[in-house]
């Protein structure tokens, strides 16, 4: 559909957007608009917005300088702009090169934001153009300080904020979204964001920069992308004691008043917006996300990307790997550390694969994957201070003790999960308690196990230790290691470890980018096993798709997709991963492949099945470019 502002009538622009032409099922529009995802019952109809400074403060129209001057008689603008005309790529060169002066890379985050509540348009053309440059900035590593900050800098409120005080309510909050179309909602309550920990009603960066991301990578409107967070309180004594702290100050609610509040939030989500709206959950701790994927995945459309889309990326990076260290999926051993919300979602996705190739059942192909879980205790930085002992695997909760340390850290793991330990294991760890003797440590692990592909889920940095590495590259040839916790300083081993402590030979991926590494003459590159590759092309397909439900299958069909977009370039250079320039043909594609995959589960409503879905999901993709108004 053609969409302009025609004509003004008592003060206002008219935005008119009637049908163009309808291509494979959906109604073709010349300026990228996810349309595909309308209800195209109901056209044409047109959409009022204010002109003259009302429109220049409506980010989801304004252009700033880029008016022309037929729009800014038309609309008012006369006087309210200086008198340059600007293109949008003029204003995208100032832009980044005003970013470009910035050294800390929260002043980056900061900048960003601010132009995404000024300029939607110009923002995602920003973030689409510079994809590499700025997406460690919007997303990690750098949205982790954001929301250790989020207080500070918090100016304009994004999303939806639903605490206590709104139960019974919640319905009526939802109605208070200015959108009434939404298809995709991040929510999170903050428990476990990334590996920092309880961090409240601050966690709100990650939605936000998670459906930025939708839109940027996988063209998803912005118009239909809403961000949640449920705030139930905070069990972090530092924000509770914060006086800048923007949320509940009390403690974590838990048990019953939990989850009502949560079940009321997806009863009133499918009330409001109806069976096809994809709620995300994100950075729940371990105990309720496991919980509320089961409990919603079969009446919901529901996916978290914490189990599910990082278990489909790394299993990508995986499949793709096979290529530099040979033999199939099945012929290798996997050792996991780190056995919560991700590392039991990749370790089962790869299981599934595994008996997917082999037709073997599936807990056969488990026995080919183990899990060290791990306990951290670090002690404050204090004479007189506290031991913080925490269980960042399984219930991310913080316990203190009185006790005289002073600066000293160290790590205690369980050890090996063993079928001996089963009666006291949760029930996500159990599948995974093999029989076999009980091994204390990781690195007695690695010796007695002899993993060819050794993955970090730990959220604990610098535990791939120099003998870990060492002890990986004597048993391999070519060991695959996967250093995946969020942020850098949590990531289990840098690249630079991995490349010098393996003498060159391993293969290694990460979650947070780590710049290429110079050693004995040669320069390493190292993939990023980002979630930004599979949920924003996810997402697409199950939207253009119509989905009602998420099924595994979708998550391996992902998988297969990103991993054959891996070229022999990559390969070359030892990448696992494609270039994220690339972004937007590698969701495309994804989109496609996740569709194909909802069409043959019979989970698709959008009918007829377009005859190209690869094309079908490009032309559906949200364009930057700004529109003519007239």
């Amino acid at each position: 559909m053609e969409s302009v502002l025609k004509g003004v009538r008592g003060g206002e622009c008219v935005l008119d957007l009637s049908p163009r032409s309808t291509v494979g099922g959906g109604v073709e529009d010349i300026y990228g608009e996810d349309c595909a995802t309308e209800d195209q019952l109901i056209t044409p109809w047109t959409f009022s917005v204010a002109s003259g400074c009302s429109l220049l403060r409506d980010p989801q129209y304004n252009k700033g300088l880029a008016f022309t001057e037929k729009e800014r008689d038309a609309h008012y603008l006369r006087g309210l702009l200086p008198p340059t005309v600007s293109s949008q790529e003029l204003q995208e060169k100032k832009l980044m090169n005003s970013i470009r002066q910035y050294e800390v890379p929260l002043q980056k985050y900061v900048a960003m934001m601010d132009l995404q509540e000024r300029n939607e348009r110009l923002f995602y053309k920003l973030l689409i153009d510079n994809v590499e440059e700025l997406l460690p900035v919007v997303y990690t590593p750098t949205v982790g300080e954001a929301c250790q900050k989020y207080g500070s800098i918090f100016r304009r409120p994004q999303g939806l904020y639903i605490s206590l005080k709104e139960k019974g309510k919640i319905l009526e909050v939802l109605k208070n979204w200015p959108e009434r179309s939404v298809q995709v909602i991040v929510v999170t309550d903050g428990e476990r964001i990334l590996g920092l920990g309880d961090l409240g009603t601050q966690g709100m960066g990650i939605p936000v920069g998670k459906l930025a991301l939708y839109t940027a990578l996988g063209g998803v409107r912005p118009s239909s992308c809403l961000p949640v967070t449920i705030d139930v309180g905070t069990n972090n004594e530092k924000l509770l004691n914060d006086e800048f702290y923007i949320g509940l100050k009390q403690k974590r609610a838990t048990g019953k008043e939990y989850y009502d509040l949560l079940h009321e939030f997806m009863s009133a989500v499918k009330q409001n917006y109806g069976e096809k709206v994809l709620v995300q959950f994100e950075d729940f701790a371990n105990h309720n996300a496991f919980e509320l994927l089961a409990k919603y995945g079969t009446t919901h459309l529901v996916f978290n990307d914490d189990i599910q889309g990082t278990a489909s990326v790394v299993l990508a990076g995986v499949v793709a790997a096979l290529k530099l260290i040979g033999g199939t999926l099945p012929d290798h051993k996997f050792l996991f550390l780190g056995a919560g919300e991700a590392g039991t979602g990749i370790a089962e996705l790869i299981a599934l694969e595994m008996s997917k190739q082999t037709k073997a059942p599936l807990e056969e192909s488990r026995k080919r994957i183990y899990l060290v879980d791990s306990k951290v205790v670090e002690s404050v930085k204090s004479f007189h201070g506290k031991l913080l002992f925490s269980d960042s695997f399984i219930f991310n909760n913080f316990f203190t003790f009185d006790s005289i340390f002073l600066n000293y850290s160290f790590v205690l793991f369980q050890g090996l999960i063993v079928s001996s330990r089963k009666n006291s294991l949760q029930h996500f760890k159990k599948p995974w308690a093999h029989d076999h003797e009980p091994v204390g440590t990781l690195l007695e692990a690695v010796k007695i196990i002899k993993p060819t592909v050794l993955v970090g889920t730990s959220g604990v940095g610098k535990t791939f230790t120099k003998e870990v590495i060492e002890a990986m590259a004597l048993n391999n040839k070519i060991p695959l290691i996967l250093a995946l916790s969020n942020p850098t300083s949590q990531s289990e081993c840098t690249a630079e470890e991995a490349y010098t402590w393996s003498e060159g030979r391993a293969i290694f991926a990460s979650g947070s980018p780590f710049d290429p590494v110079e050693y004995n003459g040669k320069v390493y590159y190292s993939g990023q096993s980002n979630n930004a590759y599979i949920f924003p092309g996810f997402g697409l397909g199950i939207i253009i798709s119509g989905a009602i439900r998420v099924h595994d299958d979708m998550l391996l069909a992902a998988s297969e997709s990103l991993a054959k977009q891996v070229t022999d370039e990559h390969y070359a250079k030892g990448l696992t991963y494609p270039s994220l320039t690339d972004i937007r043909k590698i969701s495309a594609n994804i989109a496609a492949n996740v569709a194909a995959k909802a069409y043959e589960l019979g989970l698709a409503t959008r009918l007829p099945r377009p005859e190209n879905l690869v094309k079908y999901a490009e032309s559906c993709m949200y364009s930057p470019l700004y529109r003519n108004y007239r």
